[in-house]
């Protein structure tokens, strides 16, 4: 867990602000997870946290909800080119990919779990985007 709150701090993720009047609140959770090794063997064990996109308001919270996806005919042009020329192919992994899209609406979530600071009055206005929200992978 102390990871991805790492992460979210490093990011600059939140803001910490009273919450606005005309505003609300959407909740939040940690989602654990345990990445095993092929044989089965503990790898490592995950924390993400989660909004609870759900309790977003249209028109409020999220104006769009769409995640660009590349068609698998696009891939198999793409990998007919790289195979023709013998151009090298590599892959990549983003860790914490949906932390690096800005948001363009304001959204506030609770105080994480466990990480919550003394004043409880204060939510967390979001600056990313995180998992679970509505606009995420559009972010």
């Amino acid at each position: 867990m102390s990871l991805e709150y790492d992460a979210l701090i490093k990011n600059q993720t939140w803001t910490l602000v009273p919450l606005p009047s005309n505003r609300t609140v959407v909740g939040c959770k940690w989602v654990y997870r345990i990445k095993e090794n092929q044989d089965g063997t503990i790898n490592k064990y995950k924390a993400r946290l989660v909004a609870k996109g759900f309790h977003q308001k249209f028109g409020c919270d999220y104006s769009e909800t769409f995640s660009p996806v590349i068609k698998p005919v696009t891939i198999q042009v793409i990998l007919t080119l790289t195979v023709t020329y013998h151009w090298p192919i590599k892959q990549v992994d983003i860790n914490n990919v949906f932390l690096n899209g800005f948001l363009e609406e304001d959204v506030y979530i609770m105080q994480p779990p466990g990480l919550e600071v003394s004043d409880k009055t204060l939510v967390c206005k979001l600056n990313k985007a995180i998992y679970g929200l509505k606009q995420a992978p559009h972010a």
